[in-house]
Formats: structure tokens, sequence, C-alpha cells
């Protein structure tokens, strides 16, 4: 299923209820903290979760009670990004790897066209889709044991999401293309000395560090807030739109291809993948 979205009235608010048990909400004094609750999957997004995951920042970004969005996860992960059974039914046909690209280039485009900014609390790794979905907050504070990864390529497809966007603006070119062709983890740290994500703090100290920061922001003019966070975006909103669509295709074509069904049978087996060389 593609979900569509709602045609809102003014003085809309969102209505938490109609949301699956894998998203938990909290709205107070105007903070929404969102928070992906699938702990024991590492918060992978299942395809439920994809359907309405671009409706959550288009509703938020219309209720008039939220001020700034925290985005996290339950558990010790961020995010392990898309989950087994969405790559099992990739495998049946183009169909259904059409239906998460959809909503893949929806959820990114509100998560930059929305003026409210947008924290990423990194508690644990951010992987693949949950990698992207980091980079798309305009703040990402991390605790020290977070990783970040886009390792597409480890499983037979190309790196043509969020991350071939995200990546070279942050760190450069350079460095991006390392980690998306190779795939490697890399740690907080790492990623905040490169560029990649804002701050790093200590397990312990994540939650304050995030009140902190929201404290801060929320001193200053909201309308400056947004106008500033609105021109700040105007060069990855142009960069996605240059380049998701082609992005997709590509992944959507090597998705069907031998390579990627060897990944995912490997990954079902538990043991390494055999690509053709």
């Amino acid at each position: 299923m593609n979900i569509d979205l709602p045609n809102l009235k003014k003085g809309f608010t969102m209505d938490f209820a109609i949301f699956p048990k894998e998203f938990k909400f909290d709205l107070t004094d105007g903070i929404l903290t969102v928070t992906l609750n699938n702990p024991d999957n590492l918060n992978a997004i299942a395809t439920h979760m994809d359907d309405l995951l671009p409706r959550i920042f288009f509703e938020a970004d219309q209720d008039p009670r939220v001020e700034i969005i925290v985005v996290t996860g339950e558990g010790r992960a961020f995010s392990a990004g898309g989950d087994l059974e969405g790559m099992k039914r990739n495998l049946d046909g183009i169909d259904n790897f059409l239906a998460g690209y959809r909503n893949g280039k929806r959820f990114m485009q509100l998560m930059l066209d929305t003026e409210k900014p947008i924290i990423a609390k990194v508690n644990g790794d951010a992987i693949g889709m949950g990698c992207t979905l980091a980079l798309c907050c305009d703040i990402v504070i991390a605790s020290e044991n977070a990783r970040f990864a886009d390792p597409h390529v480890r499983v037979g497809l190309a790196a043509g999401d969020g991350g071939a966007v995200f990546w070279p603006k942050n760190i450069g070119s350079a460095l991006a293309k390392y980690f998306l062709l190779t795939g490697d983890l890399v740690s907080a740290r790492e990623a905040k000395d490169m560029g990649l994500i804002a701050k790093v703090v200590a397990p312990e100290e994540l939650d304050a560090e995030v009140d902190r920061i929201v404290g801060k922001l929320r001193n200053n003019s909201m309308a400056a807030l947004r106008f500033s966070k609105s021109i700040l975006n105007i060069p990855l909103r142009q960069d996605l739109a240059s380049m998701v669509d082609a992005g997709f295709a590509l992944e959507s074509i090597s998705s069907q291809l031998p390579d990627h069904k060897e990944a995912v049978h490997a990954f079902v087996e538990k043991r390494k993948p055999q690509f053709r060389k």
C-alpha cells in the first residue's frame, strides 16, 4: 500500500491513534518526539511503517501545536533500515520496490520542506534507510555508541536513494564515494569529525543534550528559525529533486538482478553472499 496524504483543514491536529504501535508519539510543550518503536528488529522500517512515515512529517508540519520535531529510536538502535521481509517481497517483482520508492522519495521531500526544525536523537546504529532518515533531519545528535552506514552495495543494491544526496553534501565527494562504495560503518565520533553529523555525547548525556539544544532553539524567534531552515535547505531540495528519481531507478534495476537475490538468500541463511565477478 502507498498511502495518500490527506487534505487537511485549517486548525488540523494530528491523530496519533491512526499510526501503528511501531511509532510512539509524545507532544509536550510544542515538542513532538517521534520514536521508532520496533526494538526487537532494531527499529527496522517494515512496509506498513514505510507507508505512514511520510504522513507523520506532513501532518506535523500542519499541526499548530508542533514547534520542533525530535526523531529517535526505542532500545539500542536508531534504525537498522529496511526490514528483511520487505527485501524478500522485492524479489517477487518491481511493483513492491516502486511503492517503497514513492514513500522514500516523499518522506525525504517532506522532511526538507517542513519549516519546523527536526532533530535526530541517534541513540544507536543508523543504517541504510535509518541513516538517511537521520541525515534528513536538520541537527543530528548522536550517542558515542552509535554508528552510521549506507551499505546498499553490500546487499547488491545501488546506493541510489538519499545516501547519494546527503553524504556528498555533508562530507564531500571523495569521502562519500569511499563510504558508499565500501558500505563501511562509521563511528559517531568519526561521523562528527568528518562533518556527517553535528554533535556526539556520552550515551547517558544524550537526552539532556537534546533537551539543551531544543531549549536553545526555543529561545530564538520561531519565524526566524523556520525561514532560516527554508533557506539552508534550498541546495538539498535541489539536489534531491535532480537525483532521487535516477537514483531510485538504478536501485530498482539492481533490486531485480541476481546479486541482490543472492544477498537476500545469504542473509536468510546467515552466510556471506557470493556475488558474480
